[in-house]
């Protein structure tokens, strides 16, 4: 991409277009709901993550328009000495710029933001369904060195 691309943290007037582009694929459209008015759930989210100083909504920009997304939460663990990890979610680029950088860009810039707040370890989980996203990642040097596992409640 030529367009300077510029990351900052996502406003509520935001939401609308984050919910969207969450909801626009085939896996984020079965879980995901967009309407307007955008159900409660993703407004109390949203104020809860922004209120968090170890939450960050992280939306990246060509001029005013949101091209794409994603979440980092910064943990602490007891584990490797009390050491901090970022685990990001929700990555979701605007089906406009696909297959032209950004998604590259806006995991690069999450790891810089990862080292910026003392990290030791980047961690990501996608759904085994999204090939061509464990591939993106893994040419990201990411490592699918563990085996995740959820329990839906």
């Amino acid at each position: 991409m030529t367009e300077a691309i510029r990351f900052r943290l996502a406003t509520r007037e935001d939401l609308e277009i984050i919910v969207e582009m969450l909801a626009n694929d085939p896996l984020g459209s079965q879980r995901e709901h967009y309407e307007q008015p955008l159900p409660s759930g993703y407004i109390e989210a949203f104020h809860a993550i922004s209120k968090d100083p170890n939450n960050e909504l992280v939306v990246a920009c060509i001029e005013h328009e949101i091209i794409g997304v994603q979440q980092i939460t910064f943990t602490p663990y007891i584990t490797y000495q009390g050491g901090w990890r970022a685990t990001i979610e929700g990555v979701r680029t605007s089906p406009s710029v696909r297959g032209k950088g950004v998604g590259t860009q806006l995991i690069q810039w999450a790891i810089q933001r990862a080292k910026d707040r003392g990290c030791h370890l980047v961690q990501l989980t996608t759904d085994k369904k999204r090939t061509d996203a464990l591939r993106f990642y893994e040419r990201l040097g990411f490592v699918a060195s563990h085996e995740g596992m959820k329990l839906k409640l």
